[in-house]
């Protein structure tokens, strides 16, 4: 028969083998509660997988916001709800539950510099990830010079490929500054590539009745905008700047505030 240190020696390697790091550090505590409280054999061992389930799902959101580039402050708790249009906010919680990327739809918001746009679907986007969802966040040009490298390199295919893993790709201003016609090229590639592959989060300051401005080509044009617009929700954000707000009230309470 063993004694109790070779059992403990014995437990502490199946859990090691077993990679349950959380369950060796907390099944000890858990025993004396189990113990006092008289609690089940079944009870126990829950109490002690459920804080194992607990903690990987922790780490995992961790590890899926260091990946998805997201910048961490555009929270939906920093966010004006208040400023919202009547119909976007209708919207919002229905994105917010996430099932438009089980049916492979995308997000198109538009609106003026500083409207909020991009702030809203970052923030959605870290909402998506605490439900276990992988996200990716990336400014257009960051992602059209990613895309041109790898095609120079043959390797597109495979960056294609990576992207794909990711449950919804967030595109940052496209159209924001102007790219040539091969940098558009290597963009309409991926956005066919995921056409009810994976979904699309986008920003535009620019309505698509400007959008040849973008793909420098009426067809291409056309044809990005019918794989975008297919499976969609769009946002108008047609809303004043928050900075220019935000600066203005700065102003006026500054104003206020001076001695006559």
């Amino acid at each position: 028969m063993l004694t109790a240190p070779e059992q403990k020696e014995l437990l502490l390697g199946c859990l090691k083998t077993l990679h349950l790091p959380t369950v060796r550090e907390c099944y000890q505590e858990q025993a004396e509660q189990a113990r006092r409280e008289s609690f089940s054999y079944e009870h126990y061992l829950f109490d002690v997988m459920e804080r194992e389930r607990e903690v990987r799902r922790q780490n995992r959101t961790v590890r899926l916001l260091r990946q998805s580039k997201l910048p961490l402050e555009k929270t939906m708790d920093t966010f004006d709800r208040k400023r919202l249009p009547r119909n976007v906010n209708a919207h919002l919680d229905v994105l917010l539950e996430g099932s438009f990327i089980d049916r492979r739809e995308n997000v198109l918001a538009f609106g003026n510099p500083g409207s909020g746009k991009t702030h809203l679907l970052c923030a959605i986007g870290q909402e998506l990830i605490h439900q276990g969802r992988r996200i990716y966040f990336t400014p257009c040009s960051l992602l059209v010079q990613d895309l041109l490298i790898a095609k120079r390199d043959l390797k597109l295919g495979r960056l294609l490929k990576r992207l794909l893993k990711y449950d919804a790709l967030i595109i940052d201003d496209i159209g924001y500054v102007q790219q040539n016609r091969e940098e558009m090229e290597v963009l309409f590639v991926l956005l066919a590539e995921r056409y009810e592959r994976g979904s699309v989060m986008l920003t535009s300051n620019l309505p698509f009745s400007k959008w040849e401005k973008i793909f420098k080509d009426p067809m291409t044009t056309a044809a990005a905008i019918d794989r975008l617009v297919h499976h969609s929700v769009i946002l108008e954000l047609n809303l004043t700047s928050y900075r220019l707000e935000e600066s203005n009230k700065g102003r006026r309470k500054k104003k206020a505030g001076s001695p006559a």
